[in-house]
């Protein structure tokens, strides 16, 4: 039956012991003991209930530091099968660690609150943790010591539970409080170890930079790299040393402009190699372009050629050609002549310059041998004035190394045959020889010892 029974009091036996008066049911005694247990009820509900709730908070606050950083603040949750994890800092008796699992549970019962309140299993300890925690009091976060677990909000004392971490004096049990001891330790044990591989790390990295910037410095003193430690007053002063001796160094030298061509004279006052049994394609070309007469006497026109196959600078040969011809000293002189060149048209003779084969081939024409000495001629039986390419390159013993006066005087002396002018000799010893001597061949004649002279009218 009901505990509102109406039935009286049982007998009990005696046992020699005064018995203890029990209040009846209709007197104040057991109005107070009902009302009593009313509120022990509602209190225990309400415990229930704010059980409850911390429960919900503590499961939010673990899904919240098991997510990444990245996902924080953006509503990320971790997998339904990964279950909500703890903080990294809140421990648990017995040393495990785990989900909340399927024996978090809530009666509406109150005489069974206090009972099915406690989560079997591994949690059940990490649970029993939060006990009587006001619900709208703050979270555990990271800067929470788990060593104020059991201090800030320590469980209800329930010396009934043989579970229960404090004993029946109301005292933590040491062996349970080492082992929460230990399992603090072991968690800060392993942040710590974390940030300290991390200091070794860097500080290592730190130590190998600045070594090898010692160790160049000291390379780039031009020393050889010295065993043993380095202390900062000597890699100080290398670097100073090595800063001044980069200042001291000479600023690099200006790019070399291109050279400059050659000038006229420098090319006219060169020698070229070139074979004396050369004979090259017997073809001829003529110089484009047009060099006007610069005089006001007698013109006379002509053109330039030269033979295809030579290593020789046409141009050149052309350009010597006007310049010579023109020249106050050679034919052109007192105004009595003025020479034109043209590459085109009528012409009143050809200048070629060619091979020493096709030279002789072209002088027979006019019934000249210039293959014994390797000369020059004037094939007047042709329109061609035959300037041999060797004599042109290497020039003659009677002149040296004055290799641009004897071009002058082969060209003078080959125009004035065309012009009308035989061969002269030297009469007077120590003179010039006259131009129309065949100054290649000698500067001697019948004792007479001459100088070498390039032009028709040389002056004094």
């Amino acid at each position: 039956m009901g505990r509102h029974s109406r039935r009286g009091r049982a007998e009990k036996p005696d046992t020699g012991a005064m018995p203890v008066a029990q209040p009846a049911p209709g007197t104040g005694a057991g109005r107070r003991r009902r009302s009593a247990q009313a509120q022990a009820e509602a209190q225990a509900q309400a415990q229930a209930e704010a059980q409850a709730q911390a429960q919900a908070q503590a499961q939010a606050q673990a899904e919240a530091q098991a997510q990444p950083p990245a996902a924080r603040g953006k509503g990320a949750r971790p997998a339904p099968s990964e279950g909500p994890r703890p903080h990294p800092e809140h421990r648990e008796q017995g040393g495990a660690w785990g989900d909340l699992g399927a024996g978090a549970y809530v009666t509406s019962d109150p005489s069974q609150a206090h009972a099915q309140s406690r989560v079997p299993g591994p949690r059940r300890e990490y649970v029993a943790a939060f006990d009587g925690l006001d619900p709208q009091g703050p979270a555990h976060g990271p800067e929470h010591d788990p060593d104020d677990v059991f201090a800030a909000g320590a469980p209800p004392r329930r010396p009934t539970d043989p579970d229960d971490p404090y004993g029946p004096d109301g005292d933590p049990d040491p062996e349970d409080e080492a082992l929460r001891a230990e399992q603090a330790d072991a968690v800060r044990e392993k942040g710590h170890r974390g940030r300290t591989v991390t200091g070794i790390a860097a500080a290592a990295v730190t130590t190998v930079l600045a070594a090898v910037v010692a160790f160049q410095v000291a390379l780039g003193e031009g020393g050889d790299a010295r065993a043993g430690a380095v202390d900062a007053g000597e890699v100080r002063e290398q670097a100073e040393s090595a800063s001044r001796s980069h200042a001291e160094r000479p600023a690099p030298a200006e790019p070399t402009a291109e050279p400059e061509p050659e000038t006229y004279e420098q090319k006219m006052g060169k020698k070229y190699p070139l074979d004396p049994e050369l004979k090259a394609s017997g073809k001829f070309e003529a110089i484009g372009g047009l060099d006007k007469a610069p005089g006001t006497g007698e013109k006379i026109r002509y053109r330039v050629d030269v033979e295809k196959g030579l290593d020789l600078d046409g141009k050149l040969f052309a350009q010597a050609v006007q310049k010579t011809l023109n020249d106050e000293r050679s034919w052109a002189h007192g105004g009595a002549r003025t020479f034109e060149r043209v590459s085109s048209g009528e012409t009143d003779f050809v200048i070629t310059l060619a091979s020493p084969g096709t030279t002789d081939v072209w002088c027979a024409k006019s019934g000249l041998d210039t293959s014994v000495d390797t000369v020059s001629c004037d094939s007047a039986a042709t329109e061609r004035i035959m300037v041999n390419a060797y004599r042109w390159a290497q020039g003659a013993k009677t002149y040296g190394d004055a290799i641009h006066a004897y071009r002058q005087m082969l060209i003078n002396h080959e125009v004035g045959h065309r012009l009308g002018f035989n061969h002269e000799m030297c009469s007077k010893d120590g003179a010039l020889a006259p131009v129309m001597q065949q100054q290649t061949k000698f500067l001697e004649y019948n004792g007479f010892k001459c100088r070498p002279n390039a032009w028709a009218y040389p002056g004094n």
